[in-house]
């Protein structure tokens, strides 16, 4: 288990946790690391363990299901198209996502060598996921994303955690974070629906997904609107967090060095 073998992985994760748990004893915080992680896999390892989605295949399509019509209202005629932003195992939102009617493009990092990247996405592409990737460490895959936006296309991203460390600072869980700015600021500046979704793994071994409302981009200047959307999507995350924390894989640091929401000395 990631919480016998206590890698970096799993030491992140529990510090993650004791955020979104605080009053939980150090009993109950492995018990919750060691539900999220699972053995390391004999095709290779995954940090310190492997996030239980890895382990076994579960249904294509969520047991538990609630929401779907704000993606209906985004992808209507007159309606504004969606751009997802979730926490937890995208993928399988993404695959919900093509079988509702919603194609969509999310981002791929790139890989070496070249030839592994063109079968990643080779596969990702294929029409049973719908899926399209805008690679990451080109100049400029935003461009890519607002184009795939403003014909109709959804966006699936995913939200909770800073990869580019340039991220937007919010206050989550009454702490300072960094998350990434780009599903607010595409959804300011194409009109796009920003729906935030969360995913979690049922007893019965399938698993659930909701979609919540548009969360709304106030202020005047767009900086404004990028900041206040993306803390209107930490709101939203910690709440759905905090109803599935072990369905929470953040391996990465949340911590900023520096904070606004830091208390005076």
């Amino acid at each position: 288990m990631a919480t016998v073998r206590n890698g970096k992985g799993a030491q992140q994760l529990r510090k993650n946790l004791r955020r979104v748990v605080p009053q939980a004893s150090d009993a109950e915080l492995d018990e919750l690391v060691g539900e999220g992680c699972g053995p390391t896999p004999a095709t290779g390892s995954r940090r310190s363990g492997c996030p239980k989605w890895i382990r076994a295949p579960s249904p294509r399509t969520p047991t538990q299901h609630d929401g779907a019509e704000h993606i209906d209202e985004a992808t209507a005629p007159q309606g504004l198209h969606p751009g997802v932003a979730a926490h937890g195992q995208l993928g399988r939102a993404a695959i919900w996502l093509v079988a509702h009617g919603c194609p969509f493009t999310t981002v791929a990092e790139r890989l070496k060598p070249e030839s592994l990247f063109d079968r990643f996405v080779a596969y990702r592409e294929k029409p049973r996921y719908g899926g399209r990737a805008a690679d990451r460490r080109r100049a400029s895959p935003a461009e890519t994303l607002a184009a795939r936006l403003r014909s109709g296309r959804g966006v699936c991203l995913l939200a909770d955690r800073d990869l580019s460390r340039n991220g937007i600072e919010v206050e989550f869980f009454g702490e300072a974070a960094r998350m990434p700015g780009g599903p607010a600021l595409l959804a300011a500046t194409t009109g796009a629906a920003l729906l935030p979704v969360s995913l979690w793994f049922t007893p019965d071994g399938g698993w659930g997904q909701w979609i919540g409302p548009p969360v709304e981009l106030t202020g005047k200047r767009l900086a404004e609107k990028v900041r206040a959307g993306t803390q209107a999507l930490a709101n939203v995350f910690q709440t759905r967090i905090a109803e599935h924390p072990s369905d929470w894989h953040m391996l990465q640091k949340l911590c900023c060095l520096t904070s606004r929401f830091a208390p005076p000395r």
